[in-house]
């Protein structure tokens, strides 16, 4: 009897002490899990002295509309700093030369912005997938006609207050039903609409697709030069681009 005592004591300490190690591994695997994570989320905001694609990405973005005058290289130089601190200040942001959170949505990189939030960054790049090459052409082409003499940046808040429109449950759920839907745009109605839009146009028209909205969420611009409706007038203004103010 004693012996079948020794012998169910040294299992259940056996079993004990599988069970310490098991818990030991758990522990160790979701620490290193946290750890990997944390060096992700490091390593996914850039600064002065980061390198790689990210920073050569930014800086292509913020070299195209007239931010940046240096090389895109992808190293995270004096320059690139001072750009991204000019872009800051000029969306409103923390000007502190750091490209992380608020900085990656303001730039349209939506999947460095879900890197940072724990989004799926798979389908918030989904965006551009879910259009055609027809919706990218329209798209452009109303961007061209309503805002080619604004700055790329006003270019890009018109393709988004078109995309807000679509994601919107007021509004027609394609591309094609809000640039077409009656009385919403000057330029169907006088048919500049049918004008071929520049390259310019086509890359607005993909970073408003890809997520970048400088209007922050907004339905509605005008220019109060030129409109003549006074219901337009009372929207809540969220902000002013170039000679249009944006609302909602």
């Amino acid at each position: 009897m004693k012996k079948f005592l020794a012998i169910g004591a040294l299992s259940l300490a056996m079993l004990a002490t599988m069970a310490a190690g098991v818990i030991t591994t758990t522990a160790s695997v979701q620490e290193a899990a946290d750890t990997a994570l944390e060096l992700a989320i490091e390593t996914a905001v850039l600064r002065q002295g980061s390198t790689g694609a990210e920073v050569k990405e930014v800086q292509r973005r913020l070299k195209q509309w007239g931010y940046y005058k240096g090389a895109v290289d992808g190293i995270f130089g004096a320059g690139t700093k001072q750009a991204v601190i000019a872009f800051q200040k000029k969306n409103g942001l923390s000007a502190d030369g750091v490209v992380g959170k608020a900085t990656y949505k303001a730039l349209g990189m939506t999947a460095s912005y879900n890197a940072l939030t724990g989004g799926n960054s798979s389908s918030a790049n989904a965006g551009a997938s879910n259009y055609t090459s027809s919706d990218l052409y329209l798209l452009a082409k109303c961007i061209y006609a309503e805002g080619r003499g604004e700055s790329y940046t006003g270019q890009v808040a018109i393709g988004a207050v078109i995309m807000n429109r679509v994601r919107s449950s007021s509004f027609p759920n394609t591309i094609a039903g809000v640039v077409y839907q009656k009385g919403a745009f000057t330029a169907v109605t006088d048919g500049q609409i049918n004008l071929e839009p520049n390259q310019t146009a086509y890359n607005a028209a993909r970073d408003a697709m890809n997520g970048w909205d400088p209007t922050y969420g907004c339905l509605y611009y005008y220019n109060p030069a030129v409109a003549t409706s006074s219901w337009i007038f009372n929207r809540k203004t969220v902000t002013v681009i170039g000679k249009h103010v944006f609302a909602i």
